[in-house]
């Protein structure tokens, strides 16, 4: 069902596991001269910055908060983003820093500190949030690399001539620039305002439409469950006629670039194998993507679900030309969500005794098959992901299939638009998962997980290599805002000695908070920069 497959479509942890293959990298940004500077990135006064349509900040507010080591330590805002701890790509878009004021507090000192900068960036506001100037943040971006950057926000209540409370400290601590960019574009599936694709890059502060329903076929009236093809240059996705429940789905490919078209090398009997009823959750592989071979897998209602393989530049709808089944030896339970590695033939899915949807599992365990020219080989189960105790799903392999992140659950929990759902990583030859700490939204906010929808995780299409790290990037969806919205979020993960570092979760606010978001996919997509 396209409607199940939609709706759901502090200190570092570490783990370890042994991960192999090949890397897919990207080029560093220029090295930083440790002992260069110091800079003058941030202005040597405070900033006084009044929020659009808001009271007035003072223009002494600097004086009523004093010293920095004044007031009370405790009984400030609490800083929701971005969260202590958190690691910033290189090529972010320009923080935000946005807090919980604690009731009564209408006033608010927001300092930022690092070693190498002249001065601190002072911002005093009666607003909840503070966004940082483009220039401002190409420059400290470009000097204060993989060094801590200290934060503190303090509040006091202030009744228009004086602070009838001391400045009381909130969150504080320290957060960093990563050495590397995330690269490529997010495209992803609200369901606001009907449902939609939107997309942008990493760094644009604007999301567009990318593929409406309209765009899709006639009678389309919902699209959802997408991926893109290895070249970046089409949106593969599940399309239906129903706007209700978004059944029945059929396989749709449009180009990302905003002219919304099929790719030239469609057949007719292609046309027709994509038209079937009930295909879900489109995949492709670089290892297929050329011409004379454009393969799309997708979930097919068959015993159950079982994956089936289309060829896109068919001559014959016929079995077996056309199209076929993976055999999965050793594995006689039904398939769901199947995605190809990026380095290999090797074809990565859900194995459960109940699936429903092609997607949505109750007895789920992360499993590997050969593509093997179409014919299919012996499953083999990921050691660690096939645990008796949890339902394990929507796998996705990094880009160069040394890890594995995934949902997991308690075993029996429908993972169909779970609350409890969290986001894992595994080694992808097996392992002790790692649960990353991106899944818990800032402690003082008072959401918890499990409890905030953590869901549809999906690596960048890239990883970097700089100083013996490797720096990856995952986003996924989660409802942890104030609103219960899905939104969006990215998160670092870095491995270092075949052990992961992870990191709190960073904040998409480009994004429309008001809409919500769900199943992002990462890629490099071909889509216009905004």
């Amino acid at each position: 069902m396209l409607g199940a497959a939609l709706a759901a479509c502090g200190s570092p942890a570490k783990g370890t596991g042994d991960g192999g293959g090949t890397g897919s990298g990207v080029d560093a940004p220029a090295a930083v001269d440790a002992f260069a500077g110091p800079y003058r990135d941030f202005p040597t006064g405070p900033i006084i910055d009044t929020p659009t349509g808001g009271t007035p900040t003072p223009p002494n507010a600097s004086g009523l908060f004093g010293d920095p080591s004044s007031g009370t330590p405790t009984g400030g805002p609490c800083l929701i983003e971005p969260e202590v701890g958190t690691l910033y790509p290189h090529n972010w878009l320009r923080p935000r820093f946005s807090w919980q004021p604690v009731p009564g507090q209408n006033l608010f000192e927001l300092r930022l500190t690092a070693a190498n900068e002249t001065d601190p960036l002072i911002v005093y506001t009666t607003g909840t949030s503070w966004t940082m100037p483009a220039d401002m943040w190409t420059a400290l971006s470009t000097h204060i690399v993989d060094a801590p950057i200290t934060v503190t926000i303090r509040g006091a209540v202030w009744d228009g001539s004086a602070l009838t409370t001391p400045p009381a400290l909130g969150s504080h601590g320290d957060i960093a620039i990563a050495p590397a960019d995330a690269p490529g574009a997010i495209v992803y599936w609200t369901t606001s305002g009907g449902t939609r694709l939107r997309g942008f890059h990493i760094g644009d502060e604007n999301v567009r439409d990318i593929v409406r329903p309209s765009q899709a076929a006639a009678d389309t009236k919902c699209v959802g469950c997408h991926s893109s093809t290895p070249d970046g240059l089409y949106v593969g996705f599940s399309d239906s006629p129903d706007a209700g429940t978004g059944d029945p789905t059929r396989l749709a490919l449009r180009t990302a670039d905003g002219t919304v078209t099929e790719p030239p090398f469609l057949t007719a009997a292609a046309r027709t194998l994509m038209a079937r009823q009930n295909q879900e959750q489109p995949a492709f592989s670089k290892q297929h993507w050329s011409a004379g071979d454009h393969i799309a897998i997708t979930m097919w209602p068959q015993n159950g679900f079982q994956i089936m393989w289309t060829d896109l530049e068919a001559t014959s709808t016929a079995e077996g030309i056309g199209w076929g089944l993976i055999t999965r030896t050793g594995d006689t339970n039904p398939a769901a969500y199947a995605s190809f590695a990026h380095t290999t033939d090797q074809l990565l899915y859900v194995s459960s005794s109940n699936v429903d949807s092609g997607v949505t599992v109750n007895h789920g365990d992360l499993a590997t098959v050969p593509y093997g020219n179409r014919q299919g080989g012996t499953v083999a189960k990921i050691s660690g992901a096939d645990l008796a105790a949890y339902n394990e799903y929507y796998p996705t392999y990094s880009p160069d299939d040394r890890w594995v992140a995934y949902n997991r659950l308690a075993d029996g929990e429908r993972s169909y638009n779970n609350s409890q759902a969290e986001v894992f990583a595994i080694a992808a030859a097996g392992g002790t998962a790692t649960r990353l700490l991106a899944n818990d939204p800032p402690t003082c906010s008072g959401r918890t997980s499990p409890g905030v929808t953590n869901s549809w995780p999906k690596w960048a299409p890239e990883v970097s290599t700089i100083g013996g790290k490797r720096y990856y990037w995952l986003t996924f969806s989660s409802t942890r805002i104030a609103a219960g919205k899905p939104q969006l979020y990215v998160t670092p993960v870095v491995e270092e000695n075949n052990t992961l570092t992870t990191y709190p979760a960073l904040y998409l606010w480009n994004q429309p908070a008001s809409e919500s978001n769900h199943t992002p996919a990462w890629d490099n997509f071909d889509i216009p920069v905004n």
